[in-house]
């Protein structure tokens, strides 16, 4: 791997199908899938893709879902399409086999951004600053986190599902990053957890092991110590970049994170008028 980080060197996947039929937010705002819903009158999905094309890491962009005669439907994203200007792929039964699937049809050496079409804040210095930092970790496989009190000092009303480890709570960001052609390796693990999902310990136990498992709940290990774990028994160096931006950890999983988005990016957008 060289040693000096490349603009463009990234593909780049967003998962943008509804993980299941009926999605809340795509009824409250009248529209097949979640990812159409516009969140300050732009859909979701228009706001990471053209956050994406304005990144200087990223070159291809694939949405894996949702179904093409959706998205004929939305001119914008047609005319991506016919153009070539965007790709697309059918969506497999889960997030994690579209991710799989995603990652089938990269080539074997090229480093993959994924991301999902609800990450309305996403923007290009978050993505830039994430695979920047994703590349000068010499990891197979990166994932972008940010700190809980990075997000409540920004957003002191929202509340976000964190992970307890010493020297965090940390927040997910939907920012993955697979390296290497053994990085995609994680791609299963993450369809073992999801198969799981009632029961997610049963996979986390078998790979962390007993003691980092209670270390874990006794608020004794680092996010560090927990990456270092999986990687000796997944056998992929996994690492983690600790984002600076609150707005990484925001995305639309339910209506009220669309009306807090809605009023994110109304202030934002007021700020901006009234300032000289």
């Amino acid at each position: 791997m060289k040693s000096k980080f490349e603009p463009k060197r990234y593909a780049a996947l967003v998962l943008a199908a509804d993980r299941h039929s009926g999605d809340a937010v795509a009824t409250a705002a009248g529209v097949e899938c979640k990812a159409l819903a516009p969140v300050g009158g732009v859909p979701m999905v228009h706001r990471v893709i053209e956050t994406l094309q304005t990144s200087h890491s990223i070159g291809q962009i694939t949405l894996v879902g949702p179904g093409r005669a959706m998205l004929r439907k939305d001119a914008k994203i047609e005319h991506l399409l016919t153009s070539n200007a965007l790709g697309w792929l059918e969506n497999a039964s889960s997030p994690s086999a579209s991710a799989a699937h995603g990652l089938e049809r990269q080539p074997p050496q090229q480093p993959v951004l994924l991301t999902t079409a609800d990450h309305a804040l996403l923007s290009p210095a978050i993505v830039d600053h994430f695979l920047e930092q994703a590349f000068a970790s010499g990891c197979d496989f990166v994932v972008g986190v940010a700190r809980l009190d990075t997000v409540q000092t920004r957003f002191p009303d929202t509340r976000r599902t964190a992970i307890q480890l010493r020297g965090g709570p940390y927040c997910g960001c939907n920012l993955f990053a697979f390296m290497t052609e053994r990085g995609r390796q994680l791609a299963s693990f993450w369809r073992r957890v999801e198969q799981e999902r009632k029961r997610p310990w049963r996979v986390i136990t078998g790979a962390l092991g007993p003691i980092a498992t209670l270390r874990y709940l006794l608020g004794r290990l680092t996010l560090e110590q927990a990456l270092a774990r999986l990687s000796r028994q997944l056998d992929v160096k996994i690492g983690a970049v600790v984002l600076p931006f609150a707005e990484a950890a925001i995305d639309v999983d339910s209506t009220a994170d669309f009306l807090f988005v809605e009023k994110i990016l109304a202030q934002n957008a007021a700020e901006k008028t009234t300032q000289p």
